[in-house]
């Protein structure tokens, strides 16, 4: 991380830096999200807990979690939510 405290650094550590940053709303409501691979400009992660079963689990992904890893790792062209 930069001093300024916006991320620096590997793709893998600006994700991780963004899911840390979703991560407290999730667990407010009983989930939690897990990075499971990056491959070239996809992100896979994986939707625990109560997400995992939520209706608006899509919704979480492509409108809260997605949005806050394109902010730090803009070469991120897809976020995919896959199950274990």
């Amino acid at each position: 991380m930069s001093i300024s405290g916006w991320p620096t650094g590997t793709v893998e550590e600006r994700v991780l830096f963004a899911l840390d940053e979703v991560r407290p709303a999730l667990v407010a409501d009983g989930g939690d999200v897990r990075l499971v691979s990056i491959e070239g400009s996809t992100v896979r992660v994986e939707l625990r807990g109560a997400c995992k079963t939520c209706p608006m689990a899509h919704s979480t992904l492509s409108d809260f979690v997605s949005e806050r890893i394109r902010l730090y790792a803009p070469e991120i062209d897809e976020v995919l939510a896959v199950r274990p």
